[in-house]
């Protein structure tokens, strides 16, 4: 599959991309606002990066005790619920004088629910697309996830001159509850890919045998970490540039936009195989740049060119995807979601404390060293195996090597 016209022609491929983009929608214009209302409220740069990045830090959590679900339940029963979760959430954070520590709790219980999330999203899309769809199906959902935050960033920078926090936060609470429509209306009800009962046992098993296998503990590496870290530096967008962190944002979606078109849908798939590093590389150099403390023109341009690496995620998730059996795929997709958004937030709280000691500019310029570093050794981890010979079948769910990739 190779042509946007097939790939739209697949049935349910439609509503499932309407919903996720009233999902990711209410997901931007709601995270804005509510790190605008903490750093208006406390004035602290770690306050407002954590409360716009903590899910994903419950997400680890969530991953190691839920992730079962993403095989086991039908996925869109379950996704509906889930999104009414987020609906439910999001109004409570809007209401007039919760405290500090009744954000951080909400926005806690809410990456929980989004670590079952993530799984269940990625394995239906699996479902719905055939194997030679898959990467340009999941460019065209990144696609879909920049443009919407290019949209919503600028939408949501744009309301918060003239509507209040609280009142951004029940709009996107109103979104959620439109992307659930969408997924309980739009897309067919499936059974479980997976026989047996969600537990934390399973789930533990689950992620064990994902982990066992070293070619799939680089991938789930080179996906979680540069890109963790990245992503935490531009936590610090609303301390950074308060006027203009909504405009940083949106350019920030659209880089990973073209990024994801260009590698999506124009680079051949024996040359994309070898990008994982180049990208992930750009992904951070661009960032050195902010040591300067460049103003907001100049920024934009270095956020636009960067995000352009967040493309290295296809060619990853394709390899990964290459090494996982198909009734594992939404728990191992849903464990590169949890860590991946686990390592964001992580990258947030490192971020927002480096911002608290030196400044935003410096804390962004350290987290692209840190980015940089990572990936340099990934790749010469990787190099390293791919001179050693292959023993296929030495552990259960390890499949056969593919051919050679650029880590």
């Amino acid at each position: 599959m190779r042509s946007y016209r097939s790939l739209f022609r697949t049935p349910e491929f439609t509503p499932f991309l309407l919903s996720f983009g009233a999902f990711a929608a209410a997901q931007t214009i709601g995270g804005l606002a509510l790190g605008t209302l903490v750093f208006r409220a406390t004035g602290s740069p770690l306050l407002s990066a954590v409360s716009m990045f903590a899910p994903q830090l419950a997400q680890l959590l969530g991953g190691a005790v839920l992730l079962s679900g993403a095989d086991r339940l039908p996925p869109r029963a379950i996704l509906t619920a889930l999104t009414l979760a987020f609906a439910v959430g999001t109004a409570v954070l809007a209401l007039p004088g919760l405290p500090v520590w009744g954000v951080f709790a909400v926005v806690l219980l809410q990456g929980l629910v989004a670590s079952l999330g993530g799984g269940v999203r990625g394995g239906l899309l699996n479902e719905i697309l055939t194997k030679d769809g898959y990467v340009l199906g999941r460019s065209v959902y990144n696609m879909l996830w920049g443009l919407v935050q290019m949209a919503g960033f600028a939408t949501g920078g744009a309301l918060l001159v003239i509507l209040s926090p609280r009142t951004c936060l029940l709009l996107a609470a109103a979104l959620y509850v439109l992307s659930a429509l969408v997924t309980r209306l739009g897309l067919t009800a499936r059974p479980p890919r997976a026989s047996g009962r969600p537990s934390v046992s399973a789930t533990w098993r689950t992620n064990a045998l994902l982990w066992s296998s070293r070619p799939r503990r680089l991938v789930y590496l080179g996906l979680w970490v540069p890109n963790g870290l990245i992503v935490g530096g531009d936590s610090l967008y609303v301390s950074y540039a308060p006027e203009a962190a909504g405009m940083l944002y949106a350019f920030g979606a659209l880089g990973m936009f073209a990024g994801d078109m260009a590698v999506g849908r124009l680079v051949p798939p024996a040359l994309r195989s070898r990008l994982a590093t180049p990208l992930r590389l750009l992904l951070a150099v661009p960032y050195l740049f902010f040591v300067l403390r460049p103003g907001v023109t100049l920024s934009a341009v270095a956020v636009t060119v960067a995000s352009v690496g967040f493309a290295a995620s296809l060619v990853l998730q394709e390899r990964l995807m290459s090494l996982t059996p198909d009734d594992l795929a939404g728990q191992a997709l849903g464990l590169h979601a949890t860590g991946m958004a686990a390592m964001q937030g992580v990258g947030a709280v490192i971020a927002g404390a480096l911002a608290q000691l030196t400044s935003p500019a410096t804390a962004m310029t350290l987290m692209a060293v840190a980015s940089v570093t990572v990936t340099l050794t990934l790749a010469a981890l990787g190099r390293h195996d791919k001179r050693q010979p292959a023993v296929p079948g030495t552990r259960p769910g390890v499949l056969p090597e593919p051919a050679a990739t650029d880590w």
